[in-house]
């Protein structure tokens, strides 16, 4: 629902004009009723954008050719209608201030209640300024549908003063790993903002919590979207501003270790044309350490390594767009700046030692001294033609461009023979990497109502390239000159086309809704190692098709069942042959031959409403031919760690997803995906087929204290997971936030405790033929925010 400004005499008129419109509706449609036998006609209005119920349109319906309303109702708190009907054909309109007016034309009523599911409606961000609807429902942090799920931020207490990442932490299904990769069920995911391939996805920690507006999680996505990604797609919606008229939002965060993060957001709209624009500026220290056990077998060794690190993280983000409407058009433009300024320090220790004199073999410490420079541009320009209401057509085209220039200097010291770093360094390193990423995106898409049924195509062209220079460079002891490592410093290029085209057709008959579509995707690779000039050229054509049945068993029971082929291309770090050897004694390779994952994703779910609890349930399987993994090889005491395609991968499992109101003052969102992988990756030997159970739940409490005083507990837990030679073991965390509202909600006092128990960290174990390893790694993840936010 929208919210408008007004005084609060007049949100108490319209209240009560609101609570008149049922009986006022009932006085009037009750006139001319008949005798004759009537039917159920029920339904759910939402919004289009968020999939919020919308609560208190009006809903009218009229015989075929009227103009006069024969019925007419208003929704309740969960956007729900029921109308009474005799037999014949109707139109339904449904009414909403700040919506588009929504008519379904042609519906017969027979011999049978009618469930027309879902009515999405269309802000048109033309509201009155003189009055306000403002009501305080209770908080759906998460709401689902048959796509998947969607995540509303600023629902989540905890998520206040945090990034992207911070959220999708606390986001069902998802994990987040120490390296801030994603995957979704235990498989990787695309990633897109505003619903496109950007550069901003590269580094999901610059885009701060309250820039998000809503994230859309889409399991099995059918043929409209791109087929790359295994676990399917995470949508990023950025705030845009909506409401009419001049207003926006300050937030102020402060945490200990002077962590900070301040944000501001200001937009402008009229009838036709609006404004917005949001700054974020976040200081974000941290520190770590790690330590690892790796033993030898073949010639008895034990390798102990410890790691202190800090990092300080300074960035300025600002996002910002227009739009104007004219005539049946409207044009949007849509763009976001990131400038990042980035310290790092790193002191690892080694220690080299027989396992059965315990007599030292080798020892050194390393400090890498590490600066980074990040620049990220996005920009969009969006063209809509706005048809009629009724007609059931809509046509979108979108041209984009995405920049990210990295500049990485590094300058280590090596102390040999100690692990100490005392006295003067042995040795000098130093390295540098720069690193162009940039992303062109155009994209058409139109749908056409077509014999009772809708068609959807469109086209898409992605464009990608990737221009790592990487110098490294050891100082010469004697004369002091820096000479360039030839076998470590190297200039890699990797270009990639994708043009794609696709066709959907959906009907529905009755209660149950089909949709069957296809994608074609034409993917060009070129690589290049410039150093060598070694190139990789790959060409080929792939078929992607999708299919999706949703039966509405009740007016509250929902089945689906979905499938969808989908891709995983490997990305150019990937295929950079060359090695990375920031520590010398595990070194990271890329494989020049690896090939793309081909993925068939099945799911079956079940969506129930009872009273104030939403659950869904989701059975999930996913088969990977060529899955991709990190293999570890050990060779003269040195571990290379290289991704390999393996033969294949299964998963499957169950999610759980659940949301309730227990009382007025009590709500909890809860959701838990167990599930199980087999991974054989035989082709490359015996020591790489796996399989094992893994589970991961999330719990958040709400509750409504005294004096307006809301508490939220959130709680994640992820069991151990399995890998292609080893596991990572169980992590979990409990996070608390305190808030108190002032003046009319338009202020608001936020104090969360992150990781109350301190017990958030990563662990695992690899094994080879001639190995054991044990990692832990343990950041900083328990500390105080405190936020002071005010609406305008």
């Amino acid at each position: 629902m929208h919210h408008l400004q007004a005084t609060n005499h007049t949100k108490g008129c319209v209240g009560r004009w609101v609570s008149w419109i049922p009986l006022f509706y009932l006085i009037l449609f009750s006139l001319p009723a008949t005798a004759q036998s009537q039917y159920e006609i029920t339904g759910q209005v939402i919004d289009d954008s968020t999939n919020a119920p919308v609560s208190y349109a009006q809903v009218a319906l009229y015989r075929k050719g009227a103009s006069k309303a024969i019925s007419g109702t208003v929704t309740d708190d969960q956007g729900r209608f029921t109308l009474l009907a005799p037999p014949g054909t109707y139109r339904i309109a449904v009414v909403f201030v700040g919506y588009r007016k929504k008519q379904l034309k042609n519906l017969v009523v027979g011999e049978d209640d009618q469930d027309l599911g879902t009515i999405a409606v269309v802000s048109t961000a033309r509201q009155l300024e003189e009055v306000v609807v403002r009501g305080k429902a209770a908080p759906k942090a998460i709401t689902t549908d048959v796509d998947g799920l969607t995540v509303r931020p600023d629902q989540t207490l905890t998520n206040t003063g945090g990034s992207l990442l911070d959220v999708l932490r606390n986001t069902p299904s998802v994990n987040v790993s120490q390296d801030g990769s994603i995957s979704l069920r235990g498989s990787g995911t695309n990633i897109l903002i505003n619903g496109r391939n950007s550069a901003l996805a590269t580094d999901l920690e610059q885009l701060p919590a309250s820039a998000i507006k809503s994230i859309k999680i889409i399991n099995n996505p059918n043929a409209k979207y791109d087929a790359s990604g295994t676990g399917g797609i995470i949508n990023i919606e950025l705030k845009k501003g909506a409401d009419r008229g001049t207003n926006g939002k300050v937030e102020y965060t402060l945490g200990n270790r002077y962590r900070m993060n301040a944000n501001v957001r200001l937009n402008h709209r009229t009838d036709n044309f609006g404004v917005y624009g949001g700054y974020s500026f976040r200081r974000w220290p941290r520190v770590g350490n790690s330590n690892s056990t790796r033993l030898t077998f073949d010639n008895d060794q034990r390798l102990d390594q410890w790691e202190d690190s800090r990092r300080n993280d300074l960035e300025h983000t600002v996002n910002y767009g227009a739009d104007y409407t004219f005539g049946n058009n409207k044009l949007s433009y849509e763009g976001a700046v990131n400038f990042e300024d980035e310290e790092d320090f790193e002191n690892n220790r080694s220690r080299v030692t027989n396992t059965e004199t315990g007599a030292e073999i080798l020892q050194y410490s390393r400090l890498n001294n590490e600066v980074e420079d990040n620049y990220t541009l996005d920009n969009a320009l969006v063209y809509e033609r706005l048809f009629d209401n009724d007609s059931g057509r809509e046509f979108r085209a979108t041209v984009s461009h995405s920049y990210r220039d990295q500049n990485e200097v590094q300058n280590i010291d090596v102390y040999n023979g100690q692990v100490t770093s005392e006295g003067s360094p042995t040795g000098r390193q130093r390295a540098n990497t720069d690193e162009l990423n940039q992303t062109f995106v155009a994209q058409a898409d139109y749908v056409q109502p077509l014999w009772e049924g809708k068609l959807e195509t469109g086209l898409k062209t992605i464009i990608r390239s990737f221009d790592t220079d990487y110098r490294y460079e050891i100082r010469e002891a004697r004369s002091g000159a820096w000479e360039n490592q030839p076998n470590t410093s190297n200039h890699f290029l990797y270009d990639d086309q994708v043009y794609a085209g696709y066709l959907i057709y959906s009907h529905s008959f009755h209660r149950l809704d089909l949709s069957a579509g296809v994608r074609a995707e034409q993917t060009l690779v070129d690589t290049k190692l410039l150093n060598t000039g070694e190139a990789n050229n790959q060409n080929y054509l792939n078929f992607f098709p999708s299919f999706r049945a949703l039966y509405h068993v009740t007016d509250n029971q929902s089945v689906k069942l979905t499938y969808s082929r989908r891709i995983d291309r490997p990305g150019g770090w990937r295929l950079n042959p060359f090695a990375d050897i920031s520590d010398s004694l595990n070194v990271r390779v890329g494989n020049p031959a690896l090939r793309p994952e081909y993925i068939n994703s099945y799911e079956a779910g079940y969506h129930v409403t009872l009273g104030q609890t939403d659950l869904t349930s989701n059975l999930f399987y996913r088969q990977v031919k060529g899955d991709v993994d990190y293999i570890v090889r050990l060779e003269n005491g040195i571990s290379y760690r290289q991704p390999a395609n393996l033969n294949t991968s299964k998963t499957f499992g169950l999610e759980l997803i659940g949301v309730t109101e227990i009382f007025s003052w009590w709500n909890l969102n809860a959701s838990t995906t167990l599930f199980r992988t087999q991974v054989d990756g035989s082709n490359l030997g015996q020591n790489f087929t796996n399989k094992g159970y893994s589970l991961n739940a999330r719990l958040t409490s709400e509750l409504q204290l005294p004096m307006d005083v809301s508490l939220q507990l959130t709680g994640s837990y992820s069991a151990p997971e399995i890998e292609a030679q080893g596991r990572d073991f169980a992590r979990y965390y409990l996070d608390a936030s305190l808030q108190r509202r002032f003046f009319n909600d338009k202020a608001n006092v936020n104090l969360t405790l992150r990781d109350v128990f301190n017990t958030r960290r990563f662990r695992g174990e690899n094994f080879g033929p001639n190995f054991s390893q044990t990692f832990n790694y343990k950041r900083e993840s328990r500390y105080f925010l405190l936020s002071v936010g005010y609406n305008f």
